[in-house]
């Protein structure tokens, strides 16, 4: 309860009101139906254009008036205090996700998260804002319409004996039924939502495929089982209103039949009759109500569980114990000391393998290998998107892990195999590598990386609007804008992770000449599978199954290391 306490206290108010609210309506409906007795027991009487009568006309037009005063200020703070938890919970489970390492966000899925922060979010909104009109106002109506039908009539009253516990079990089973079916419904809600931002992020490789059949086909089956999901979790509800109303007028029938004989036995008035048959409406109303609110919550609760595995993941990467949270980055040395690395802990196979390795700040550095050799990997130890297993990377002589992790990544940047671009403009994306950069740098910086020619070509220039993903550039002009980023970013550590594949080799030439012009300090890191795009640099690793297999110049390693020669062989059809 602690955690949902903190959603609450900013708006104790609202909380409050909304709730108190009700209770006015409450006890008008309350007070309502023993006024309407009095009104039909003296017209019965002939009396209805008495003072006395007319007086109570007026008192049941100024109750009503109240009461609709009360529902409307109830509806209003239930409104604002359910709309402001949902932000508030919204921005923390968003600012959580934020918070997670690679290794945290493995564990969820995007669409799983995107279904979280937003429809989990929503059914407990709405569960607030149903309770905080129903929650005193059901249970409160029903006592209070119960007490007022026994002080009327303690004989008629027995009905109640049978009425509620039939209706009790019959809610009791609802809920049983229909909790664990609307937990189903949301994970399933979380596989359409993937299917559709797999689908939508990649439309242009489905669309090269010719896949879009087998896509539709996809979303259709997902789809189909969140509506058979759903239709069975539904089940439970449409049987609840026709068992609920049955029961509410038998009960009614009841009354009547009993309270008919107590008429014409002289120990009951038609009013006192019309009344009580009032309040068994209102008290089974109320249960109804209740059936509703608790059959509602069965959802929100699988909503609210889901959320709190998001709020309660353990994030595997932070800087709480870091020892040197003020330093930054100021040289660009790297060091591994021993590391070794697994994804997944429980696996005997390592993807890095006891990797000892210095890079001297200011230095290019090339690393080729195989596909799926521990290339990448090796570089996500520096800026600690993952945690060695064992061993220590160090930066500037430091343990990255005495870092903090904004001075550190401010320290590095990155140009990943996955060049990603946001929806906005291309000036906006841009200034991702430094906001405060200003026209002239931002565009120098897209000459270096060779992306102004076509830029400027654009009717928009750099106010062009990116669509999300940049999908309305080619996968080359994507590589220059994000190279352009990091450029604007001069940071210490460049790590450029085969972000050249998609340029031609005379750009790419390019390009490494404005890495020496641009950033000369800096330690620049180049993951290629193209030699021609490391060789110049000034110590090339060669790496193979998550261990180091060579060092050296290009020249070196085509004289001693084997694999590197196959490599230069196979590109170059052996000329040197």
């Amino acid at each position: 309860m602690k955690r949902w306490l903190k959603y609450v206290r900013p708006y104790i108010s609202w909380f409050i009101l909304g709730p108190v609210c009700m209770l006015v309506e409450v006890a008008g409906e309350a007070i309502m139906p023993r006024l309407l007795g009095v009104i039909i027991n003296s017209a019965n009487n002939g009396e209805l254009t008495t003072g006395k009568s007319l007086g109570v006309m007026a008192l049941m037009i100024l109750i009503a008036v109240i009461m609709m005063a009360g529902g409307v200020g109830g509806a209003y703070f239930a409104s604002k205090a359910s709309v402001n938890f949902a932000a508030d919970l919204r921005s923390d489970v968003y600012g959580r996700i934020q918070r997670f390492s690679f290794e945290n966000i493995d564990k969820f899925s995007t669409g799983s998260l995107v279904t979280r922060l937003t429809n989990d979010v929503t059914q407990i909104q709405n569960l607030i804002n149903m309770m905080m009109r129903m929650a005193l106002r059901a249970p409160g109506m029903m006592i209070a319409s119960l007490i007022m039908a026994i002080m009327l009539k303690p004989k008629l009253s027995v009905v109640f004996a049978v009425s509620i516990p039939v209706m009790l079990i019959a809610v009791g089973f609802i809920i049983k039924t229909g909790f664990p079916r609307f937990s189903i419904v949301q994970s399933k809600l979380d596989n359409l939502n993937s299917t559709v931002q797999e689908n939508v992020t990649n439309v242009r490789v489905v669309k090269s495929f010719v896949r879009e059949d087998h896509e539709t086909e996809k979303f259709r089956a997902a789809n189909r089982d969140l509506k058979n999901t759903g239709i069975s979790a539904a089940k439970v509800m449409i049987f609840m209103s026709p068992v609920m109303t049955l029961i509410m007028n038998a009960t009614v029938v009841a009354v009547v039949l009993l309270g008919s004989r107590l008429i014409l036995n002289n120990d009951m008035t038609p009013g006192d009759l019309s009344s009580f048959t009032m309040y068994v409406t209102q008290i089974l109303m109320s249960l109804v109500m209740v059936t509703f609110m608790l059959t509602f919550s069965s959802r929100a609760l699988a909503s609210a569980r889901r959320i709190r595995e998001v709020l309660d993941e353990e994030v595997t990467l932070s800087d709480d114990n870091a020892k040197r949270k003020d330093m930054t980055v100021k040289d660009g040395t790297i060091e591994f000391r021993n590391v070794s690395f697994r994804y997944y802990k429980s696996s005997e196979d390592k993807v890095l393998d006891n990797i000892n390795l210095r890079i001297e700040g200011g230095s290019t550095v090339g690393i080729i290998g195989s596909t799926g050799c521990g290339k990448t990997t090796l570089v996500s130890m520096i800026p600690r998107l993952y945690d060695c297993d064992e061993g220590e990377v160090l930066v500037d002589g430091v343990n990255v892990r005495d870092y903090s992790l904004v001075n550190l990544r401010d320290g590095i940047g990155m140009v990943l195999q996955k060049n990603t671009l946001f929806s906005g403009t291309i000036e906006e994306n841009l200034r991702w590598g430094d906001e405060s950069a200003d026209d002239e740098t931002v565009k120098r910086m897209a000459e270096y990386a060779q992306a102004d020619k076509f830029v400027s070509s654009f009717k928009e220039g750099y106010k062009t609007v990116l669509e999300q993903g940049g999908t309305n550039v080619s996968g080359g002009q994507k590589q220059r804008l994000c190279i352009a980023r990091a450029l604007l970013k001069k940071s210490k550590i460049l790590i450029l992770d085969d972000s050249t594949s998609a340029v031609d080799t005379a750009t790419e030439a390019m390009i490494r000449k404005a890495f020496r012009e641009e950033l000369p300090g800096s330690t620049k890191i180049i993951i290629a599978q193209r030699i021609s795009s490391v060789m110049d640099s000034d110590v090339i690793i060669v790496m193979n199954d998550g261990k180091i297999t060579g060092m050296g110049t290009h020249g070196e390693l085509l004289e001693n290391n084997v694999e590197y020669r196959e490599i230069y062989e196979s590109q170059t059809g052996g000329k040197n």
